[in-house]
């Protein structure tokens, strides 16, 4: 999966249920989508929260490449919005200090700080799967089907667990001769408690962990009996 900032729900589902985990950042960066945006929930509905990069003249550079704008005060923003929107959430107080140490540093890559923030909320929910960036495997000038085929080669990886909406860009019988097996998500957004009303889904995962806490993985996953928990610590 590309890299998100503040990922949604089933992203770590995908994770959870994963044996190794495929950072997939050496793909063209694509301008206001989640690589460097998400919703939170707020009173009036939801927000977006969203860092500024570095785009002009740089059409077609990788999300291994792209830079922040740090002109834009835009960490202080993000912490403001979390604390004003979450102070009351049952479990704000526990994980409030990773971010806000999070927007005290200095971040020059949107990719360093996408992957911290999924590594801290992947502990946070006991998630252990490990995790790979794809740049860092070496495979260069190949696009597309070829690319993923080829991170499944170099990883030796005898199945593929990816999102709904990698359906419509996956050919399955390229996958099936090279005999790596596909398997689409099929994730079930639960219903949890939100200090607003009414309930509102798709909202960044840290929306689930302010206010479900320790119960977050159990609720993240559900029941799903194609795949076993693969990437989850013992209970």
């Amino acid at each position: 999966m590309q890299p998100g900032y503040l990922p949604w729900l089933g992203f770590f589902e995908l994770m959870a249920r994963c044996e190794l985990f495929v950072i997939l950042d050496d793909v063209p960066f694509t301008k206001r989508d989640w690589r460097s945006r998400n919703r939170i929930r707020t009173k009036q509905g939801w927000i977006w929260l969203t860092v500024p990069v570095l785009s002009k003249n740089r059409r077609g550079q990788l999300i291994s490449e792209t830079k922040i704008n740090n002109d834009d005060h835009w960490g202080q923003t993000h912490l403001k919005g979390l604390q004003i929107h979450y102070a009351k959430a049952p479990y704000f107080r526990e994980y409030i200090g990773f971010f806000e140490n999070l927007y005290s540093r200095p971040w020059e890559l949107l990719v360093d700080l996408d992957v911290t923030i999924i590594s801290f909320l992947a502990e946070a929910m006991n998630i252990k799967t490990p995790m790979v960036r794809s740049s860092e495997l070496g495979i260069q000038d190949i696009a597309g089907n070829e690319h993923i085929l080829a991170i499944c080669t170099k990883l030796q990886a005898k199945e593929l667990y990816d999102s709904q909406g990698a359906k419509a860009f996956i050919q399955m019988p390229l996958f099936q001769k090279k005999g790596v097996r596909v398997d689409f998500q099929e994730f079930q957004h639960p219903t949890y408690r939100q200090i607003y009303t009414p309930f509102l889904p798709y909202m960044s995962a840290v929306d689930l962990l302010f206010n479900e806490g320790p119960a977050s993985r159990a609720l993240l996953l559900g029941p799903s009996p194609k795949r076993p928990e693969q990437g989850l610590r013992e209970a």
